[in-house]
């Protein structure tokens, strides 16, 4: 590092989305410092930096080296951003609070007068806690594993209003777990989630089913850079601009999945929507070839077709786990609800339709008896394929059209249900 340098420290960073938003905020070079907790005081000591945002485990850690707190960051308790003056003092500040509050107004909550469940018990935990009692909350809770309230008695308070997870259960690679139960929770009225890896964490996916008023950390996590920017520049940025580079993280990150029926065209569609994004295209059914070393056709006839449906919500899951890619599926997938859960994750899924007397039946072990199998399967599936997407495309046309059609509806999809 040298005394120029800004980033962002903590212990395991691999999958941080700070260097892609600070870049859309100022032109300095943000890079990411991944540093042992055996390292952290030499590097502290070091002072070797220009500025730096603090995350997991070092937003306490940090504290005693700094020469100046912030009014905010000696209110919480912790630091996610730290300047070294001109004068060579350390000012640490807790930006945090702030785009905790951004993540709370785009979710339209109020915390006024209610009973709030704040789930974990760390640094983020504290910023939680201080903005719902600053936003007028009548009682502010704090669940933890051992804690006087945990994870076994939280549902007796049938009360609370607001659920606030600062934990990192359900976050990238532990994908589709939850901390808790909202539906055990009958009065809860809105949720949020600091976990922004994956997109929709399994809490916010069940809030939405709910209809309750939600919001992932992403809103969070772009206000609180937008703030820390300034504290590193010295200059005002527009708050505009929180919500325009969500949405171009968005654009960026969300996956695209094509469902739809055998031979409807979404691998050659998939194919050429990744080539004109420049993402990587996964095709599930390629993957189960791969991994079970046989087509399709035999494992059909020699294990049957659970078998192949395990095996395909297997690999579903694994590639919904990601993000920034284009996504082909089978014919099937929407026959296993888990699936669609585990693809909504961090996907806009596309409906790809044509003409039942268009599709193609050869090498398909379910469709591979003529017209009237295919009928049957369409019956079947058409009402599960059109819960599962949010939006379709006819592929009656050139595949020219159809990409157009899809690309289009995927930022559609993205501007008005996740920005």
């Amino acid at each position: 590092m040298s005394s120029n340098c800004y980033g962002l420290i903590g212990e395991k960073l691999g999958h941080s989305f700070s260097p892609i938003i600070h870049k859309q905020l100022a032109d300095y070079d943000y890079r990411l410092y991944s540093i042992p907790k055996d390292e952290i005081d030499e590097f502290m000591k070091k002072r070797d930096f220009a500025a730096l945002n603090v995350t997991i485990p070092y937003k306490q850690t940090v504290m005693p080296y700094c020469d100046e707190l912030s009014p905010a960051a000696k209110k919480i308790g912790c630091v996610n951003t730290l300047v070294m003056r001109p004068d060579g003092t350390l000012f640490g500040d807790n930006t945090d609070y702030l785009g905790f509050l951004s993540m709370v107004k785009k979710a339209g909550i109020d915390f006024n007068g209610k009973k709030v469940l704040i789930l974990g018990s760390g640094g983020t935990s504290l910023t939680a806690r201080t903005a719902a009692a600053d936003s007028g909350a009548i009682e502010v809770i704090i669940v933890s594993r051992s804690g006087a309230v945990n994870y076994d008695n939280v549902y007796q308070i049938t009360d609370a209003d607001i659920v606030v997870n600062t934990t990192p259960v359900g976050m990238y690679p532990n994908n589709g777990v939850s901390p808790i139960d909202l539906e055990k929770l009958p009065n809860i009225s809105g949720v949020l989630d600091v976990i922004y890896n994956p997109l929709n964490s399994a809490l916010i996916m069940q809030a939405k089913k709910l209809g309750i008023p939600c919001s992932s950390g992403l809103r969070m996590l772009v206000a609180q850079a937008k703030y820390a920017s300034e504290r590193f520049t010295g200059s005002v940025i527009d708050d505009a601009v929180i919500a325009e580079i969500e949405k171009n993280l968005l654009m960026e990150m969300v996956n695209i999945v094509l469902i739809g029926m055998p031979g409807c065209g979404k691998t050659t569609l998939s194919r050429r929507c990744a080539k004109k994004l420049g993402r990587e295209m996964d095709e599930i059914d390629s993957l189960i070839v791969k991994r079970a070393g046989c087509d399709i056709p035999t494992i059909f006839r020699e294990q049957g077709e659970d078998a192949f449906r395990d095996l395909e919500s297997l690999i579903t899951k694994e590639c919904s786990n990601l993000t920034k890619r284009v996504i082909s599926t089978g014919g099937g997938v929407i026959k296993r609800p888990e699936n669609i859960e585990n693809l909504r994750q961090n996907s806009v899924i596309i409906w790809i339709k044509r003409p039942i007397e268009q599709l193609p039946t050869k090498g398909r072990p379910l469709s591979s008896a003529g017209d009237d199998a295919v009928r049957k399967l369409w019956e079947e599936r058409k009402a599960l394929y059109a819960a599962a997407a949010d939006y379709t495309v006819e592929n009656t046309g050139s595949h020219y059209d159809a990409v157009k059609k899809i690309l289009e509806g995927y930022r559609e999809v993205i501007s008005n249900k996740w920005a």
